[in-house]
């Protein structure tokens, strides 16, 4: 069985977030040489009886999706993390569970994050779209780029939108959901959920019984009977580092969190790297409008986390989208991925330069990273102004938000 790689996820509720604010954060580890890119789509009509193609299969198309935007490896039809226009974010987890996870070609924990997103207005909406995706289709099929071997792991999620946040756990089709609306919570890649469920599969117990995991004599505890016997670890590391934050949490401390190297919250191993980051700022007061901050590069500690901002015309981004290879492309070919191409987009290739720099150079480095952080925080001042002025913010002015952020950290870094 894969090591799912240890990356975490998180949400804040007021009072615990400040000023009314959900926070929301996301490290995304994945195989270190992976690219990840950050793409928009606009909310779309779709035929009757029309089809969407996931990763591996072809699956039944709904009449409109809302506008999204994600940060995905450059190979997969899904996300790890991203947002949609109504102002719900949600990311995933691999996760190891007693039961194997499936081999067999379906739907990937990351194309339900897209999924959901796309036909989820509100968190408890994609919750129920995901769950009934799980139910028709079943998770399955390699989570890497990887023809020697197939990495296939269970799934959990953390949904989130202004008012809520479920947390999905799944095995199989099996799984247990929390809600969850005050104080804080971080999911990784374990089990979580104990004996407090507020939704779960109708034959969850019953199928645990059945395996002879439950005995259904002493209370039910999800993780406890959906864990590998060696799978004795919480989210300790990402807990104790939202609790530690005895002030109220902002952007600035849930991006400080994602980039604690000393936690392992971000990941810099042999394997594993933290290939891209999210933070999203989900307003309580509905004037005021979502800020998702995306790094569409590796290694938080070493990026600029940049806004964008739903409006109806956003400007695209290709210089963060990866090469398309269309049918050729060896992730939808069978036998799959018998060749890896190169993925990199024009601010990966950029950011490289700056990533060896820094690790290399202690002056020079030190400098570009001070350099990289003003940068930031002139983004995040901005921000501050829009979330605090009683007015909505210029569509003209913020369509192009994520683009002019793309191109500055581009040119900055030739």
């Amino acid at each position: 069985m894969s090591v799912a790689p240890p990356s975490y996820c998180f949400v804040a509720f007021p009072p615990r977030a400040k000023d009314g604010l959900v926070v929301f954060g996301k490290n995304s580890a994945r195989p270190r040489d992976e690219v990840q890119e950050v793409v928009y789509f606009s909310a779309a009509d779709h035929e009757p009886e029309s089809k969407v193609e996931c990763t591996y299969i072809s699956i039944n198309q709904v009449p409109r999706t809302h506008a999204i935007v994600i940060s995905r490896p450059a190979w997969m039809w899904g996300a790890e993390m991203g947002a949609n226009e109504h102002g719900v974010c949600i990311a995933n987890e691999a996760i190891n569970a007693r039961e194997p996870a499936a081999e067999t070609e379906a739907l990937l924990g990351m194309d339900l994050v897209r999924l959901g997103l796309e036909r989820g207005a509100t968190a408890k909406e994609a919750l129920d779209v995901l769950i009934s995706l799980l139910e028709e289709y079943g998770q399955g099929g390699n989570y890497y780029e990887d023809a020697s071997s197939c990495h296939s792991f269970q799934s959990a999620y953390l949904i989130v939108d202004r008012e809520e946040a479920w947390v999905l756990e799944t095995v199989g089709k099996y799984w247990a959901a929390e809600k969850i609306t005050e104080g804080v919570k971080c999911i990784c890649n374990q089990l979580s959920l104990t004996t407090k469920m507020d939704a779960e599969h109708p034959e969850l117990r019953t199928y645990a019984q059945s395996q002879g995991w439950w005995t259904g004599e002493d209370e039910f505890n999800f993780s406890q009977v959906f864990s590998p016997a060696d799978d004795h670890l919480d989210c300790c590391a990402g807990r104790e580092s939202l609790e530690k934050h005895e002030e109220s949490i902002t952007v600035q401390t849930m991006i400080n969190i994602l980039r604690d190297k000393a936690s392992g919250i971000c990941i810099d191993s042999e394997s594993f790297l933290t290939t891209a980051s999210i933070v999203s700022v989900l307003p309580q007061n509905r004037s005021s409008p979502c800020i998702h901050y995306f790094t569409g590069t590796p290694d938080p500690s070493r990026s600029i986390f940049k806004p964008f901002i739903f409006v109806d015309d956003v400007k695209l981004v290709p210089k963060a989208q990866s090469p398309c290879f269309g049918d050729d492309d060896p992730a939808k070919k069978e036998p799959r991925f018998q060749e890896k191409p190169d993925r990199r987009h024009e601010l990966y290739k950029a950011h490289e330069w700056a990533r060896a720099v820094i690790e290399s150079d202690q002056e020079q480095g030190r400098t570009l990273r001070k350099t990289m952080l003003e940068l930031e925080k002139q983004g995040l001042e901005a921000m501050e102004e829009i979330l605090s002025s009683p007015d909505p913010p210029d569509p003209a002015e913020v369509g192009d938000l994520f683009y002019d952020c793309v191109d500055t950290e581009i040119k900055f870094f030739k």
